[in-house]
């Protein structure tokens, strides 16, 4: 039975799945912070960031059963908070260059403007802000993690592999993997401000910065 306590995530998975609602709640209140901070880097409005965030919780509820605990229970969620302001992403440069000019006078046709796909120059610069402070956050992590970190989820080999050209078990790969996220995620979480504009999250897009489960 769930009572108020100093639980893991894993424990609150747990209750949760379970059906036991307030573990859940307890998980989305303990990682809102980050995970408004990283909608909003991607949507650039904070009111539209809280928006995906709870519709991601929501998504996370339904699929919880899903998760299988291989990787961070905030690494589940941030994707699914990443995924959700990518569909809104979409859905805004599918309606935001698809307007109506006015006519010209005493003329009764009208001027439609075609949609642009491309993302907006604002757009690109915080894609690339994001990749510029996950590497270099990386590339500040002691050379023991950053190790296993650039050959599982940057060059995306095998867990196996990984295990092989460390020259340990995949146990062992799978414990310094895990550390390894968890300081880049507290390296990542001091360059949020106080409105919680920041961030980037172990598994934010399909570049070098994306971070995969075990």
């Amino acid at each position: 039975m769930y009572r108020h306590g100093n639980y893991t995530d894993q424990d609150l998975v747990y209750f949760a799945k379970s059906g036991q609602q307030q573990a859940f709640g307890e998980l989305v209140r303990r990682h809102h912070r980050f995970c408004v901070g990283v909608a909003t880097r991607i949507l650039r409005d904070h009111g539209d960031a809280e928006d995906e965030a709870q519709n991601a919780y929501w998504s996370a509820f339904q699929s919880l059963h899903q998760f299988q605990g291989k990787a961070e229970f905030l690494a589940w969620l941030a994707r699914i908070v990443v995924n959700h302001c990518r569909m809104r992403l979409r859905a805004r440069h599918r309606t935001r260059f698809l307007h109506l000019d006015a006519a010209a006078p005493g003329s009764s046709q009208r001027r439609l403007d075609l949609p642009c796909w491309r993302l907006d120059p604002e757009s690109e610069a915080g894609n690339r802000q994001l990749r510029e402070v996950l590497n270099e956050e990386i590339r500040r992590i002691p050379s023991l993690l950053r190790e296993v970190v650039l050959l599982r989820d940057v060059q995306e080999l095998p867990i196996g592999e990984v295990a092989n050209r460390l020259g340990i078990s995949v146990g062992a790969t799978k414990s310094r993997l895990l550390r390894a996220r968890a300081e880049l995620r507290q390296r990542i979480l001091r360059h949020c401000g106080r409105s919680g504009r920041a961030t980037l999250t172990m598994r934010a897009s399909p570049q070098p910065e994306r971070l995969r489960a075990c």
